[in-house]
């Protein structure tokens, strides 16, 4: 059977196919801390451009990013049941730590991270934004003008996104109320659109196609297939590549509650460790999934708007679309626009997770969710393909 390319380009795990360096030897691993190495020069330059750093500034943040990544745990452990959160700091090029303590405060300094008090753990936020999250999973689920809240690290609090005007409607008041009674609430109002997942109908491009006449954007690759988003399609629904010809199926799909899915791929077609830069960037190698902290520096790739870069704006969030609440999911300041769903959300070389929706496009800017990449893995049993 021959094999699935187009002009050098293996189509198989990655954003909308994949990709250039068919030399490459992909292996399969578990999200391990990958050694250190030089940063993708593409990767730098989208970083310039979306970001507005220079060469030598995008170069640093991505060495300092990754140094902060690979920290994490250990301050976060170092931090214990003061932990309150973490971020990665842009200006001190620094991992960040909160805690509630004077005790946890040396003992993450020891760690090499810094570290700043604040009033509530983040297990006490935590349990604020999941009294939340219990209301929007009942029968009457939240309310349509609230469009999303999260737990921001840096505020030490639950922050509420709501539709101007609507902040002191009875339902809104009445939803936000467990957090408010804490103590612990933010509310934002603005007018910006309700987020939306970001799936298409059929159009030209790089895409894969569900049951012949909804395109979304491919993820990451697993060993027997990839990772997309779980509105993308149900379990059972077929998948085809660009060119039309038979690629596999969904073995399972999660939405709402969740928004992932796998697909189990053959007829020729294989996976790489690759995320396709569509000429903006040079195509980047996958080598891990060690989560990026909010603060740090992200790219999407996706088969309408290509290559956009922004930054980790908070973790842990809920979206409510129009389908139903999403949980635990990484809000982005990257845009993104219809088709682009299911597609990868990379830090330099460290997978973080696949496009499921937002507001906005990439010509007046906007604002996208993704679903975590670790989590799929483990609910799925799955394994990420890298490269050494």
């Amino acid at each position: 059977m021959r094999p699935k390319t187009r002009t050098g380009w293996c189509l198989s795990a990655v954003v909308a196919l994949g990709i250039g360096a068919l030399g490459l030897a992909p292996v399969t691993s578990a999200s391990a801390a990958a050694p250190a190495k030089p940063v993708s020069p593409g990767m730098v330059s989208a970083m310039q451009r979306d970001l507005g750093l220079t060469q030598a500034q995008a170069t640093a943040r991505l060495k300092a990013e990754a140094t902060a990544s690979a920290l994490a745990p250990d301050a976060r452990r170092a931090a214990g049941k003061a932990y309150g959160g973490e971020w990665f700091d842009a200006g001190s090029g620094k991992l960040v730590v909160a805690v509630t303590d004077a005790a946890a405060t040396k003992a993450v300094t020891r760690t090499g991270a810094s570290a700043v008090r604040v009033a509530h753990s983040a297990a006490v936020l935590d349990s604020a934004k999941s009294a939340l999250d219990t209301a929007a999973r009942s029968s009457a689920g939240a309310p349509a003008a609230i469009h999303s809240w999260h737990v921001d690290v840096k505020t030490n609090q639950v922050v509420a996104d709501v539709q101007a005007g609507a902040e002191n409607r009875a339902d809104v008041k009445a939803f936000l109320a467990p957090a408010r009674a804490a103590g612990l609430l933010t509310v934002h109002a603005d007018s910006t659109p309700a987020p939306r997942t970001y799936s298409a109908g059929t159009v030209g491009g790089d895409p894969y196609y569900i049951n012949g006449n909804v395109r979304c954007s491919i993820g990451f690759s697993v060993v027997g297939g990839f990772v997309s988003a779980g509105h993308c399609g149900t379990p059972g629904s077929s998948v085809a590549g660009w060119d039309g010809s038979a690629m596999g199926s969904f073995v399972a799909s999660s939405f709402p509650g969740n928004d992932y899915s796998y697909i189990a791929i053959g007829n020729g077609w294989w996976t790489v460790p690759v995320v396709l830069g569509w000429g903006t960037v040079s195509d980047v190698l996958v080598r891990g999934s060690n989560v990026a902290p909010v603060g740090s520096s992200i790219c999407r790739s996706g088969s309408t708007s290509h290559w956009h870069c922004g930054t980790v704006l908070s973790q842990g969030d809920t979206v409510n679309y129009s389908q139903g609440a999403v949980y635990e999911m990484t809000g982005t300041s990257v845009c993104a626009e219809p088709g682009d769903s299911g597609g990868s959300f990379i830090t330099g070389d460290q997978a973080q997770g696949v496009t499921s929706g937002g507001w906005g496009n990439c010509s007046s800017g906007g604002q996208t969710w993704f679903q975590p990449v670790n989590e799929i893995l483990n609910t799925y049993h799955l394994t990420l393909v890298t490269s050494s």
